[in-house]
């Protein structure tokens, strides 16, 4: 696997709609791969291939829990709200208060193409809805309410 390189804030392709997924092929596979990698590597908790420069709908997420593949997602209920702090790895060194959903419940496939169905709550309902917010060309700077902020580990030094 790779480590690939994160396009930020600026890069034409995080404001494009990414193309539906319509079968795994071995290069999907090592992307998929390569996007896990990238993300630990960044310490993220999820990743959008358009934030690698792949203009696919294909997303990766691990908030501690478990490992998520999911391809073609699309969000099919959200429930009640929560306001907190978010970043990206596309906006490094920044943050910002955004109001998501507290529960999300999304359709997608996973890695071998079969449909299934993740709910999540607190922090994976963020990460759902953030992340699918990129596969349709939407940063979280577009939904922060006031000024983005230095991140904690910056104010530090």
């Amino acid at each position: 696997m790779a480590i690939r390189n994160i396009r930020t804030l600026g890069d034409e392709i995080l404001t494009k709609h990414a193309k539906e997924v319509t079968q795994m092929t071995p290069k999907l596979k090592e992307l998929i791969g390569d996007m896990f990698d990238t993300m630990y590597e960044a310490n993220g908790c999820g990743l959008a291939a358009p934030q690698v420069g792949i203009r696919k709908r294909l997303v990766v997420i691990d908030c501690g829990d478990e490992p998520y593949v999911l391809i073609n997602p699309e969000i099919l209920e959200t429930d009640g709200e929560q306001t907190g702090q978010e970043g990206c790895l596309s906006v490094p060194g920044k943050v910002g208060i955004v109001t998501r959903p507290n529960y999300a419940k999304v359709k997608a496939l996973d890695e071998n193409m079969n449909e299934y169905i993740i709910e999540g709550t607190e922090l994976l309902a963020r990460c759902l809805c953030h992340e699918i917010d990129h596969l349709n060309g939407i940063m979280y700077v577009d939904k922060v309410e006031g000024q983005l902020m230095d991140t904690e580990e910056e104010n530090e030094d």
